[in-house]
């Protein structure tokens, strides 16, 4: 997901992917906050967040709290195990993820996770240029 947004602004590194790998599966299969979302967050964060630590936050909590709302909105949950319905940190879960075929589910969220930052920073951008 972050990498869709990054290649979608120009921006390239090997890093991206790397940064965003434990990320996947509620925050490494702990059944935490959505990759996609994650993903997303980071994404915006890019655009949004602070260079300093006394830069202010809010833009960055802003779009981000917008964020989760829009996805919230569309899905019912910013959570892992409530959008997939398996604990992955177990065997069990990922014998079902995989048998059920939840990850269609999964690349679902994650277009979606893509369309929203991409609207939200194109909202900010016309923001600014108006």
């Amino acid at each position: 997901m972050l990498l869709a947004v990054c290649e979608n602004y120009g921006i390239q590194s090997d890093l991206i992917p790397k940064i965003a790998t434990g990320f996947c599966g509620g925050v490494s299969r702990t059944c935490g906050m959505c990759g996609a979302v994650s993903g997303a967050i980071m994404a915006l964060n890019l655009f949004t967040g602070r260079t300093a630590p006394n830069d202010s936050v809010i833009e960055s909590y802003t779009t981000a709290q917008k964020l989760m709302q829009m996805f919230t909105g569309s899905f019912g949950s910013t959570n892992c195990l409530d959008l997939t319905g398996v604990d992955l940190g177990t065997e069990e879960g990922q014998n079902k993820f995989k048998a059920d075929h939840i990850i269609e589910r999964c690349k679902e969220y994650t277009g979606e996770a893509t369309r929203m930052a991409t609207a939200l920073l194109e909202e900010k951008s016309e923001g600014r240029s108006a």
